[in-house]
């Protein structure tokens, strides 16, 4: 099996946490041949897809997790799998590179997540498709709008909608007197739409990633409890990893949305509940594999090559 990532920079990533990693060891366990991108070295060159990378091989060690071998040039059709793993902010380069991955698709390759699901499926914005399982929430940009969204809640929560890791994300009192220089940094003067949410204060009992897989939820989640010091549930800012079992509610949610991941191609997903509530759909880097993996000897990264291998032979 002919394996392609395009992913950030390798050498920058953190291999105890990060997600692709993780996808690539458990690609390399079954003798897959790995081949590394990063967004700059696709083009598109007389109507084929092409990529400039180099053949790579990974270690589960937190000081030297990859070395690379020979770069290479090839269209993409060559590969079996692609997974387009490059991290937000959602850009126009990542939507130009999407474009090339069409290409890609067209020709035969399974691309993880499908390109135009990547395009038309924020990450943010796609959770209004449920409204009956997430909290209230306003999108919009225009300040009479988000004062008036924080004017009828105790708290809310305010993030920009093409960003990650808990960078952005504010927590706005009813009365706060810092409101409007909150709204004027994180929607850049009220030019950038951003998402405004009821809190949850469901919140500190953790922040809980649900991987799921062609339409199926995996059996544990990671919950991202967070520090006192700190109200987000990301890893990244702090937060203990727990993992624990699925909830009938959460079960609930991921039933729910389960049929339009399928419906828009989105083969791997990881969601956000808090409480009771959907807050995300991550589809372009979902992680927390690692963490679930080491604290559960669950590998959410082997029930998903099982259904990307079970749908190539299906072809």
């Amino acid at each position: 099996m002919k394996l392609a990532v395009i992913m950030d920079p390798i050498d920058e990533i953190i291999p105890q946490k990060d997600g692709t990693l993780d996808l690539l060891l458990e690609a390399q366990s079954r003798s897959y041949e790995i081949t590394y991108f990063e967004q700059k070295d696709l083009k598109i060159m007389d109507g084929k897809a092409i990529g400039s990378g180099k053949k790579l091989q990974v270690e589960d060690n937190s000081d030297k997790w990859f070395s690379f071998k020979e770069d290479h040039e090839t269209e993409l059709s060559y590969f079996d799998i692609i997974l387009m793993r490059k991290d937000p902010p959602f850009n126009t380069e990542y939507i130009y590179a999407t474009y090339i991955l069409d290409l890609a698709a067209a020709e035969g390759s399974l691309v993880v997540n499908r390109p135009d699901a990547l395009r038309n499926f924020n990450e943010k914005v796609s959770i209004s498709l449920f409204p009956h399982v997430t909290p209230k929430t306003l999108i919009s940009c225009a300040e009479k709008e988000l004062r008036g969204f924080i004017a009828k809640q105790d708290k809310t929560v305010v993030k920009p909608l093409d960003g990650m890791g808990g960078k952005s994300i504010f927590i706005i009192d009813k009365n706060d007197l810092n409101t409007r220089s909150i709204l004027e940094a994180v929607t850049s003067d009220f030019t950038k739409t951003i998402m405004a949410q009821t809190y949850v204060p469901e919140i500190t009992a953790g922040d809980k990633r649900i991987h799921i897989v062609n339409g199926k939820h995996c059996e544990v989640l990671l919950a991202r409890i967070p520090s006192e010091t700190d109200h987000r549930g990301n890893l990244v800012m702090g937060a203990k990893p727990e993992v624990q079992p699925l909830s009938d509610r959460d079960k609930e949610i991921c039933n729910t949305i389960a049929p339009t991941l399928v419906e828009n191609g989105i083969l791997f997903a990881g969601i956000d509940v808090i409480g009771d509530f959907l807050t995300e759909i991550n589809i372009t880097s979902p992680t927390g594999m690692r963490e679930i993996e080491k604290y559960h000897q669950y590998s959410v990264s082997a029930i998903l090559f099982n259904q990307l291998e079970k749908i190539l032979n299906e072809k």
